[in-house]
């Protein structure tokens, strides 16, 4: 895959402290990158001097094949970005809105707009003033500004901010469709793991500057113990045979062991033949939150 973003050696003092030490990374086009770290850690610093709001003490920044530094101006047209609940002129409608930002970009026309209007889902709502808008439309009209100039790289910081369940799954959906319809390279940094889990391609941690880890979200959640949950009616629980060299755990509605994929059938067979009735068996995998909190040494996750 092409690299959308790269960060090479990237470093930032203020008053003599590092705040970032020497983070290296690449963003491929067509991937959704979740960036995490406990309070402190500085992604949002990193953020700040992707889109050029920050200077880097030293290091390099490439956005598109375009340094920040050297190429400030070209390198920052390609990329769109949302900061936590995006402000709008409320007494306008959306669509007066979006003709306020497009009037900032030469070469945007109406059709541009309707397009992007249509991409975030506001077509029967975008003629009603934002003051009327709920705050998961004020986010698909604010990811809607950031779509006029065709970036090829979306920033987005806390997203699903304030958001139902409902309007996550829509924002979660419309990255999906940017990054994997669109070739869309779309960073995100967010509290929320649950969801980053179900978003994001891959993840990169850091951790009082430095970075930690960058891996595939199912890669970084997958656990080296083999553990599967055998269900079971809650009443057998007391009647549960001794498992022999079998780590195992009993549970409300069922057990969880540790034991290799090919020794499952086994414990099954013992378990059915000393009369325990099976419902169900699944494989267990550690959540991202879980695998995060072991990374980072229980510290929890901030945007800072």
């Amino acid at each position: 895959m092409k690299p959308a973003v790269e960060l090479k050696n990237v470093t930032k003092v203020i008053k003599g402290k590092k705040i970032i030490d020497n983070l290296s990374f690449t963003i491929n086009e067509g991937e959704v990158f979740g960036f995490l770290g406990p309070n402190g850690a500085g992604k949002t610093t990193t953020i700040r001097m992707i889109v050029g709001l920050m200077g880097i003490s030293s290091g390099e920044i490439i956005i598109c094949g375009n340094s920040i530094t050297k190429n400030h101006d070209q390198a920052l047209r390609n990329v769109g970005g949302i900061v936590e609940n995006p402000e709008m002129y409320k007494f306008l409608t959306g669509y007066q809105n979006l003709m306020q930002y497009a009037r900032m970009i030469k070469g945007i026309t109406k059709e541009k707009i309707d397009e992007v209007v249509k991409l975030v889902g506001l077509t029967d709502r975008i003629h009603d003033k934002v003051k009327t808008y709920s705050l998961g439309m004020r986010q698909r009209l604010g990811l809607a500004q950031s779509l006029l100039h065709d970036p090829k790289v979306m920033i987005l910081d806390e997203p699903t901010n304030g958001l139902d369940p409902a309007g996550i799954r829509e924002i979660r959906d419309h990255l999906r469709i940017l990054s994997k319809e669109r070739g869309m390279a779309v960073i995100v940094s967010s509290h929320l793991l649950s969801e980053m889990e179900m978003m994001c391609d891959r993840i990169a941690i850091i951790q009082k500057g430095k970075l930690i880890d960058v891996q595939q979200v199912h890669d970084f959640v997958a656990d080296d113990v083999n553990k599967y949950f055998i269900e079971i009616d809650s009443t057998n629980l007391n009647s549960v045979p001794n498992l022999t060299n079998i780590a195992f755990d009993l549970h409300e509605n069922g057990i969880e062991v540790e034991v290799e994929k090919e020794k499952v059938p086994d414990v099954i067979k013992h378990l059915v033949e000393n009369g325990v009735r099976i419902y169900g068996v699944k494989a267990v995998s550690k959540s991202l939150e879980d695998r995060f909190l072991e990374v980072t040494g229980k510290e929890e996750v901030a945007n800072a």
